[in-house]
């Protein structure tokens, strides 16, 4: 497995820290693109430009081009927002909305106006790249494009036949001119194979604001928080939860997130009697709640076999916890845990995952956890964006 750690000076720093230096910028005017806004919808994508954009701001004059999410607004936290369109529907039965690709892509071709220095396009979900592109060529602006992830032959996977579509818009994506930006180690290998050179600027954390938050009266020896979809394979998390009670191991699990599969993981939890053992929280929308149930948990487990970046696990690790994840080309949250230091990676198997979960609940690794997830302030994220536009821009 790649490390993502230096091998010297700090044991846990991990390299991609290195490349920081002083940057000289002036103030520049840069625009993010994106179908989605944080704090109206949450995920990943969202809460990095957010958390990037934020800190942006203080030194550049940031805007955002999305869908109308928000009410009267004009701009949050210091970032402009441009709504170039209604808001619509992300997804449709539990997959990415090809419609609300094309009106977005539609709409970002018209809306995106305006002179900029830097374009920094989400490349998910694809279509958009293409809009922007053409706006930056005319505005004679730099292009970057964000890669969250590579799906290259998942494609297939996830829409048979009809995912040569969407392997040939990927590829085709790459190839666009303009500087390509990688927020995982795997997302980096994986565009290295399709020949794109891609600078690494991961997802981070609020390291700070974490140590703020208080655990939760309501503690719990398992954790796991995410959307209820297949990839994240929550239903072998619940297998393993079974096995640990055969042992005569009575642990509880809270679950955090909903999704496709949430009516099926409640039936599975049912088929098994494990219903004094594992409970739902469903969505929370306050994230300090979410926060607070993981520092009063033991572990954390995130079985997905498929992770873009994993800020879910940084967070968890910053609480204090140990994270559980599992071995898999497309689960980039591998790439964050150092095994036995601040978490473990296993096999995707009910068995291997309660073994590690008794290892892991009797293990204080606390100290470890929160020293790796330091080094993912956003703070830090920030300067190695504004080192990566001093170089380009």
């Amino acid at each position: 497995m790649f490390s993502i750690f230096a091998h010297s000076g700090n044991k846990y720093k991990p390299a991609f820290l290195s490349k920081y230096v002083s940057n000289r910028l002036g103030r520049l005017k840069m625009a993010f693109v994106y179908d989605a806004a944080y704090p109206w919808v949450k995920g990943g994508v969202e809460k990095r430009i957010f958390e990037l954009g934020r800190r942006l701001s203080n030194r550049h004059e940031v805007h955002l081009f999305s869908l109308k999410w928000w009410g009267n607004e004009d701009r949050i936290d210091g970032i402009i927002l441009h709504g170039i369109g209604e808001k619509r529907p992300l997804y449709s039965k539990g997959r990415r909305s090809l419609n609300e690709a094309l009106y977005f892509s539609f709409k970002l071709l018209l809306g995106l106006k305006g002179s900029f220095d830097v374009i920094d396009s989400q490349v998910f979900p694809y279509l958009s790249c293409f809009s922007s592109e053409i706006r930056s060529f005319i505005g004679k602006s730099i292009s970057v494009f964000t890669w969250h992830e590579v799906w290259d032959k998942y494609w297939f996977e996830y829409l048979g036949i009809m995912g040569l579509a969407g392997w040939v818009i990927e590829r085709l994506v790459s190839k666009l001119p303009g500087k390509h930006i990688a927020v995982s180690q795997v997302t980096k290998r994986n565009l290295e194979k399709m020949g794109v050179n891609a600078y690494l600027i991961p997802n981070g954390i609020d390291f700070e604001k974490i140590q703020r938050v208080k655990a939760s009266r309501e503690s719990s020896d398992i954790i796991f928080a995410g959307r209820l979809i297949k990839e994240k394979n929550v239903n072998t998390l619940i297998e393993s939860v079974k096995l640990l009670k055969e042992k005569n191991i009575d642990v509880k699990c809270i679950i955090i997130g909903d999704g496709p599969e949430r009516r099926n993981l409640e039936r599975l939890v049912e088929k098994l009697g494990l219903e004094k053992n594992i409970v739902f929280k469903g969505f929370l929308e306050d994230h300090d709640e979410v926060i607070s149930y993981m520092k009063a948990s033991k572990v954390f487990v995130l079985p997905s076999s498929r992770e873009g970046f994993g800020i879910v696990a940084l967070e968890a690790n910053a609480c204090g916890i140990p994270v559980i994840t599992v071995k898999h080309d497309r689960n980039a949250t591998c790439d964050l845990i150092k095994n036995g230091v601040n978490g473990f990676i296993c096999n995707l198997s009910p068995k291997d995952i309660s073994n590690v979960v008794l290892k892991a609940i009797n293990r204080d690794m606390s100290e470890e956890c929160r020293k790796i997830a330091s080094n993912y302030d956003w703070n830090k994220i920030v300067k190695l964006y504004e080192k990566f536009l001093n170089e380009y821009v």
